[in-house]
């Protein structure tokens, strides 16, 4: 697999990645041996970068992923979260990003993290600080990069003040779009991009269900995007863009996979799934070629984004 290079602070990925979250955490019942297994095989295919956080699952998430990178761990780049609490509030006091990195370290079971964000921007606690204190992280040699989650131009600039950010990880795929606002910014700072639900939360696997049909712990039930009116036509816009893909002998996730890798080179999406053939699949979207031809028929067929907000409250994250 192509390799690709995220900030410009030495940090190299492969030019996809994976996402742990759904192991343990919004996408229904899990199996975590299953799990384990699935990074390992996203592994054989040359992913090497291995998305986590404290929030999934309080430790539980970190440990699927130590067990599974234990024999080449150093063959992996880890990147993991702090910053929420069990109340799902915000704590990203200079104690607590101490309390949580130890932590980590200790479920990961590693000496070090590659890549530390701050999961979402903690209003009562100056930008400053939390760059600092991981700036302090580097110096120890717990951390090795610094990323953000869902921040803004203004906080992404005042954090890059005190110690460069490499990474900013937030929600883009062809259904989800704001963030592009924030490109011109991270090309400034050159710093990298990683997108979370790069498939839409798997719509743009073709494989979408009405939300009613959803585990009961499964967040699509309650997902804007499943629900009656905006399901239809989200349905619709798949089934163009899987007759696209099929066209050029892939998938549909494959072409909104490669469509995110076309957006510029400095971007790793982040997949996740819990099925080892979904995983080859994905890995399959790094050889996947877009013409201009087709990049003006996708954008036809989703101008601006799928239908239905990706929240269904008022809880977004606030960029400034």
């Amino acid at each position: 697999m192509q390799k690709r290079t995220l900030g410009q602070q030495g940090l190299t990925t492969s030019a996809l990645g994976y996402g742990a979250m759904g192991i343990n955490l919004a996408y229904g019942p899990s199996d975590e041996q299953e799990g384990v297994e699935t990074i390992r095989r996203a592994f054989d295919l040359g992913v090497t970068f291995i998305d986590t956080a404290q929030l999934y699952g309080w430790g539980e998430n970190e440990k699927v992923v130590g067990r599974a990178v234990k024999d080449f761990r150093d063959e992996v780049q880890i990147a993991t979260k702090f910053g929420f609490t069990k109340e799902f509030g915000h704590d990203s006091r200079p104690e607590n990003i101490r309390s949580v990195i130890d932590d980590s370290l200790r479920f990961l079971g590693t000496d070090h993290v590659d890549l530390f964000y701050q999961h979402r921007v903690d209003e009562n606690v100056s930008i400053e600080d939390v760059a600092g204190t991981v700036k302090e992280l580097i110096e120890a040699g717990k951390v090795k990069y610094f990323g953000m989650s869902e921040a803004g131009p203004e906080t992404i600039r005042r954090a890059h003040a005190v110690q460069p950010v490499t990474a900013l990880q937030t929600e883009y795929s062809l259904f989800e779009r704001d963030v592009e606002a924030l490109f011109p910014t991270l090309d400034e700072l050159g710093i990298g991009f990683v997108p979370y639900s790069p498939l839409g939360r798997g719509f743009l696997t073709g494989t979408a269900k009405p939300a009613n049909e959803y585990d009961e712990s499964d967040m699509r039930r309650t997902d804007q995007r499943w629900q009656p009116g905006n399901f239809e036509k989200n349905v619709e816009a798949t089934r163009q863009l899987n007759a696209l893909a099929e066209s050029k002998g892939g998938t549909v996730a494959q072409l909104a996979l490669a469509w995110l890798l076309a957006q510029g080179e400095h971007i790793v999406p982040i997949p996740g799934t819990r099925n080892s053939a979904r995983i080859a699949e994905n890995a399959g979207a790094t050889n996947f070629s877009l013409t201009h031809e087709d990049l003006d028929q996708i954008a036809k067929i989703l101008p601006t984004g799928g239908y239905g907000a990706r929240y269904s409250d008022a809880a977004l994250p606030t960029w400034e």
